[in-house]
């Protein structure tokens, strides 16, 4: 069973289907508690960085814990950037800092939001990334992104006005910037490696 977080962020039919097709078994979890169990966990999300982590800190032990018991979790968009210090949009608002690094809002002269498809460029060749090759093309929906401390986990950036983690990978956590769930064939892929690493 996979498990997707539900915080009262966003709508999540879109990442159920998604798992779902890949055979993953998912379950939306509402209670810190329920997420016992889980082969995996996805930590979905959009809106602002610090109402998220509101609704979201009261999972934060949970979520601790199944990381330091090795379970594979999975941020993505705001989910990925939960998983950082803090973040320019959200002044005070402390994150997870389960990653080091911080969150910033994207160069003024590009287009903000970025909102559509771009191009990856793989930096280091990671289990949620095989079978994914440089170039091919995920969604994005972002105005903010992340900047790591420790670069060797980044496992993929795209390009818009500066060079953006789209891809993070530290052990048992990883992250997308990009939405898998609506990257059609390639965004499916990279679930499907995750539910794969889920039941090693």
């Amino acid at each position: 069973m996979i498990a997707i977080v539900d915080y009262g962020m966003g709508n999540l039919f879109s990442i159920y289907n998604a798992l779902n097709r890949v055979e993953a078994s998912p379950k939306i979890v509402r209670e810190p508690e329920d997420l016992e169990g889980a082969d995996g966990i996805v930590v979905p999300g959009v809106g602002a960085f610090g109402k998220c982590m509101e609704h979201l800190s009261r999972f934060e032990l949970a979520l601790g814990d199944a990381l330091k018991e090795g379970l594979p979790v999975l941020g993505i968009c705001i989910g990925m950037q939960v998983l950082f210090d803090k973040s320019e949009e959200s002044p005070g608002a402390k994150g997870f800092g389960w990653v080091p690094g911080e969150v910033v809002r994207l160069p003024d002269e590009v287009t903000v939001p970025q909102m559509g498809w771009n191009d990856l460029s793989i930096k280091n060749q990671v289990e949620i990334l095989d079978g994914i090759k440089d170039g091919d093309m995920f969604y994005f929906v972002h105005s903010y992104h992340c900047v790591p401390r420790d670069r060797s986990a980044v496992a993929g950036t795209v390009t818009h006005g500066t060079d953006v983690a789209a891809v993070i990978s530290k052990g048992n956590l990883s992250a997308t910037q990009f939405h898998p769930e609506k990257s059609g064939v390639k965004g499916l892929r990279v679930l499907e490696n995750f539910v794969r690493s889920a039941r090693c």
